[in-house]
C-alpha cells in the first residue's frame, strides 16, 4: 500500500469511528443504560419496599441474584435467535418484554411475588449485552474495537449517572396517587424500556449496508476490514458445548469473569444500604440515591482514559489485572471506611478499577471468539459469568443475616475474589494447545496482546 493509500486509508478509518460515535453508540449506549437501570433499580427501591415488606437480607439478596438465573438459562438461544432474525426485531422484543415486566415488579407483596418477576425479567432480557456486543461484530473491525466498546461502555456509564438520582427523586413520590416510592421507581423506569424497544424498530439498521449516514466508501472501508479480520484469525468454532469446554482459553475467560461478577454483585446490590447504614441512618433515600452517582462519574472517566490507554499500549491484559485489583481494594476499603462519605469514596475507588478491566476483557474476548463464533460465544461467556450476579448478591444476603447485620464479611469475601480474578488474568498467557479448536484453524483478529491470548499453535507462537 502507498503512502497515499495508507494516509485514505486511515482517513477513512477516523470518519466511520467518528460517525459511529455520534450516529450508533449513543443510541445502543440509551437502550443499555435502561438495561442497567431495570435491572438493578431494585438496589434504589429497596431504601422502601425492603422494610414496608419486610424482606430480610438473605431474601432480598436471593431475589435480587435470582434475575441472572433466567438470563443464565435464556441468554445462549435468545442470541442465535437474533443472529437468525436480525438484531433490530430481537433487540426491540428484549426491550419491549423486559420494560413490562419491571414495571410490573410495583405489584409484588411477598418474597415469592418478588422472586418470580426477578426471574421473569432475567428471562425477558437475555441476549440483551451479548447481542449488543455482537451486534457491534457486524460494524467494528478488530483494531478500533476496543476504542469503541469502551466508549460505548463509558456512555452508558456517563448515562448511568442519570439512574440513581432518578430512582431518589421517584422514592420521593411516596404517597402520590396511592402508590408507595418503590412502586413508582418501576413503574415509571420499566414504561421507557417499552417506548425504547418500540423506536428499535423503526432507527436500528441490521448491519452497515442499511445505514444512510455512511458514505459508499465508508461501508466498503468498514466491510473490507471485517473480511481482512476473517481471513486472519485464530478463533474458537461455532461453540458447541462440545467444543466449548474443549478449549481452555474459554474456560479461563468464564472463570475470570463469574469470579469477578460474584464479587461485584455481592456489593453492587447492596451498596445503597451500605450507605445508608454507615451513615447511621442520618441521611435520607434521596440523599443516598443521589450520593450513587458519584462512583458512576469516577467509572465512566476512567474507562474513557483507560480504552485510550489500551488501543495504544495493546498490552490489554495488563488492564484487566491491574483494574480487578484496584476493584477489590475498593471493596477492602469499605470495611474500614469510618462514614457514608468515606464509603462513596471507597465505591469509587472500586469503580475506577472494574471499569478499567471492563473495556479491556470485552474486547479480549471478542477478539479471542471472532466474528462467526460471537453469536454464541458470548453468549456463553456472558451467561455463565452472569451467574455471578445470581451468588454474589445471595451470598452477601445470607453472611450479612449470619452476622447479625454486618456488611464486613461480604466485603471482605468480595475483596478476596476480585484479587483471584486478577491473578486469573495475569495467567492469561500463551499456551500450548491441541484443542479441536486450534486444530479447526478458525479465527479471532489478533492484535499484539490479543495474539497471546489467542494461544496459537507452537510453531506460531508470537515472539
Amino acid at each position: 500500500m502507498t503512502p497515499e493509500e495508507l494516509e485514505s486509508s486511515k482517513a477513512i478509518e477516523r470518519s466511520v469511528v467518528k460517525k459511529l460515535l455520534i450516529g450508533l453508540i449513543p443510541f445502543l449506549a440509551l437502550l443499555y443504560m435502561f438495561n442497567m437501570l431495570d435491572r438493578s433499580n431494585v438496589s434504589i427501591a429497596a431504601l422502601g419496599f425492603k422494610k414496608e415488606l419486610g424482606f430480610s437480607d438473605s431474601w432480598f439478596g436471593f431475589g435480587s441474584g435470582i434475575f441472572y438465573l433466567g438470563y443464565f438459562t435464556f441468554e445462549v438461544p435468545s442470541n442465535l435467535i437474533m443472529e437468525r432474525v436480525g438484531a433490530r426485531p430481537w433487540i426491540a422484543r428484549i426491550m419491549i418484554t423486559w420494560g413490562i415486566i419491571s414495571a410490573a415488579m410495583m405489584f409484588m407483596r411477598t418474597p415469592l411475588s418478588f422472586c418470580i418477576l426477578r426471574i421473569l425479567l432475567g428471562i425477558a432480557e437475555a441476549g440483551f449485552f451479548p447481542g449488543v456486543m455482537l451486534y457491534l461484530t457486524y460494524w467494528v473491525p478488530g483494531p478500533i474495537r476496543a476504542r469503541v466498546i469502551a466508549r460505548f461502555l463509558a456512555m452508558t456509564g456517563v448515562l448511568g449517572i442519570l439512574g440513581a438520582p432518578l430512582g431518589g427523586r421517584l422514592l420521593a413520590m411516596n404517597g402520590v396517587a396511592g402508590l408507595h416510592g418503590w412502586q413508582w421507581v418501576f413503574l415509571l423506569e420499566g414504561i421507557p424500556s417499552v417506548l425504547l424497544g418500540l423506536l428499535v424498530l423503526f432507527v436500528l439498521p441490521n448491519g452497515p449496508a442499511e445505514a444512510r449516514w455512511l458514505t459508499p466508501g465508508e461501508k466498503d472501508w468498514i466491510l473490507t476490514s471485517l473480511a481482512h479480520d476473517e481471513a486472519n484469525q485464530i478463533r474458537v468454532s461455532h461453540p458447541s458445548l462440545k467444543t466449548i469446554f474443549a478449549d481452555k482459553r474459554v474456560i479461563h475467560l468464564c472463570l475470570i469473569f463469574i469470579i469477578t461478577s460474584i464479587g461485584g454483585n455481592a456489593v453492587g446490590f447492596f451498596g445503597p444500604l451500605l450507605i445508608k447504614a454507615r451513615s447511621g441512618n442520618l441521611w435520607s433515600d434521596q440523599a443516598v440515591a443521589n450520593s450513587m452517582a458519584i462512583p458512576s462519574i469516577v467509572g465512566a472517566l476512567a474507562m474513557v482514559f483507560a480504552a485510550k490507554h489500551s488501543d495504544l499500549s495493546g498490552n490489554r491484559r495488563a488492564h484487566v489485572v491491574l483494574g480487578y485489583f484496584v476493584a477489590g481494594l475498593g471493596f477492602l476499603a469499605c470495611v474500614y471506611a469510618p462514614s457514608a462519605a468515606m464509603v462513596i469514596v471507597a465505591l469509587s475507588l472500586n469503580q475506577l478499577g472494574e471499569r478499567c478491566a471492563a473495556g479491556s476483557y470485552w474486547a479480549v474476548t471478542t477478539n479471542l471468539l471472532g466474528v462467526r463464533a460471537a453469536a454464541g460465544g458470548l453468549a456463553f461467556i456472558n451467561s455463565v459469568g452472569n451467574l455471578g450476579g445470581f451468588i454474589g448478591p445471595w451470598l452477601m444476603g445470607a453472611l450479612k443475616d449470619h452476622f447479625h447485620g454486618s456488611f464486613t464479611p461480604g466485603l471482605i469475601v468480595a475483596f478476596l475474589l476480585l484479587l483471584v480474578g486478577s491473578a486469573l488474568s495475569f495467567w492469561l498467557k500463551p499456551q500450548r494447545s491441541t484443542s479441536p479448536i486450534d486444530s479447526a484453524a478458525c479465527s479471532a483478529p489478533i492484535s499484539a496482546d490479543d495474539r497471546e491470548l489467542a494461544a496459537p499453535q507452537p510453531e506460531q507462537i508470537a515472539p
